[in-house]
C-alpha cells in the first residue's frame, strides 16, 4: 500500500496514534503513547489526592441527601394544597364506555 491510502491521526484525548485506511475507513493499527512511570512517592500523592476528591464528593452527596427529604415533603405539601383548591372533576376515560 502506498502512503496516500492511509491516514495517520493522533487522538487528542489519549494521544494514541491511529492508522486508518482511506478507502474503507477501517482502523489498520494503533499505537498507545508510552507514559513515563513516576516514582512511588508521586503515585502515593496522586492516590491521596484522589481519596480527598472522593471524600469531598461523598460529603456533598450526603448533605444533598439530608435536604432531599425536606424538599420532597415541601413539594408534596404544595401539590396537596393545589389539589385541594382544584374543583374540576376528573373522570377516568375508561369509564366512559
Amino acid at each position: 500500500m502506498n502512503d496516500s491510502s492511509r491516514f495517520t491521526i493522533i487522538c487528542p484525548c489519549c494521544e494514541a496514534t491511529l492508522t486508518i485506511d482511506a478507502d474503507t475507513g477501517a482502523l489498520i493499527s494503533t499505537e498507545e503513547k508510552h507514559k513515563a512511570v513516576g516514582s512511588f512517592e508521586d503515585m502515593v500523592k496522586d492516590l491521596d489526592k484522589q481519596k480527598q476528591t472522593r471524600e469531598q464528593i461523598f460529603a456533598q452527596e450526603m448533605s444533598s441527601h439530608k435536604d432531599r427529604g425536606r424538599l420532597l415533603e415541601e413539594k408534596f405539601q404544595e401539590a396537596k394544597k393545589k389539589a385541594e383548591k382544584d374543583t374540576k372533576i376528573y373522570r377516568n376515560p375508561l369509564d366512559l364506555d
